[in-house]
């Protein structure tokens, strides 16, 4: 059985508060995982059943007609993720990257609905499969502290954090306030130095002229400036390029190969 996942709203600091779990943000594939007749069924959050890609989750020992949701990660240097290697994973049967299903809430168990049920509430029925597993990982979190909890995520480059109203249902398929995520951002000056005809994507360097990756997201005022300022200096049948025009960019750290992940526009230079 497929249940659409509940979503995280973005918020820019954290706060320390009792009525909230907080957990580390992990850096995978939104994963949830059923078992009906026996068998456990794996599926993206786009309802893409992936049950195949993932064998080592198949001898998961958990009640008929039981859903839970988590995050599939590669632990990677971090233990948080590794988000590369884990879309490596997820595209290539020739992969062979160690997975960990990292659980964090329940949604049925023994066919029955559980997600009117508060999230502490829920994560007691969780604690209580005692699931034994070499690739799961069941995730608790800690009540309040995300103010500290933030600091080390940071020191340790992990992505970022959750924060969960302990007494929050679960609202399938909607984003919702009740479960906040701060991320971890890193900003880096770059020079816009050209667009995609196709979609108008942005394409961006570093200081010293490397390509930098290319940038989706910009608000409409600073595209409208980018656009009455630019100047063009060549166009190919795919790409106008531009003198080079600098901005700050925030984005979740870098690739292995240097380039800037989900860079989108912060200020102008």
């Amino acid at each position: 059985m497929f249940i659409s996942p509940m979503l995280l709203e973005s918020t820019i600091e954290p706060f320390n508060s009792e009525d909230y779990f907080t957990e580390t943000k992990f850096d995978g594939i939104r994963l949830i995982a059923s078992k009906d007749n026996g068998f456990i069924r794996l599926y993206t959050r786009h309802k893409n059943e992936v049950t195949a890609r993932f064998p080592e989750l198949l001898t998961l020992n958990i009640p008929d007609g039981t859903v839970l949701d988590g995050e599939l990660i590669v632990p990677g240097q971090t233990g948080a993720g590794d988000f590369e290697a884990v879309m490596e994973r997820f595209q290539s049967w020739k992969s062979y990257h160690p997975i960990v299903f990292c659980v964090f809430d329940i949604l049925r168990l023994n066919g029955v609905s559980v997600m009117s049920k508060p999230l502490y509430t829920r994560k007691e029925l969780l604690f209580g499969l005692r699931i034994n597993h070499p690739n799961v990982k069941i995730i608790d979190g800690v009540i309040g502290n995300a103010e500290v909890y933030y600091e080390l995520v940071c020191k340790n480059k992990i992505e970022g954090i959750v924060m969960k109203r302990a007494a929050s249902s679960y609202a399938e398929n909607k984003r919702s306030n009740r479960w906040l995520k701060i991320v971890n951002y890193e900003y880096t000056d770059v020079f816009i130095t050209g667009l995609r005809k196709e979609d108008n994507v942005l394409l961006l360097s570093y200081l010293d002229g490397q390509y930098a990756g290319i940038m989706e997201f910009m608000p409409y005022d600073a595209r409208r400036r980018l656009h009455s300022e630019r100047v063009n200096i060549e166009e190919t049948e795919k790409y106008v390029y531009i003198e080079p025009i600098g901005c700050r960019v925030k984005h979740r750290f870098k690739t292995k190969n240097g380039l800037l992940r989900i860079p989108s526009f912060y200020e102008w230079c």
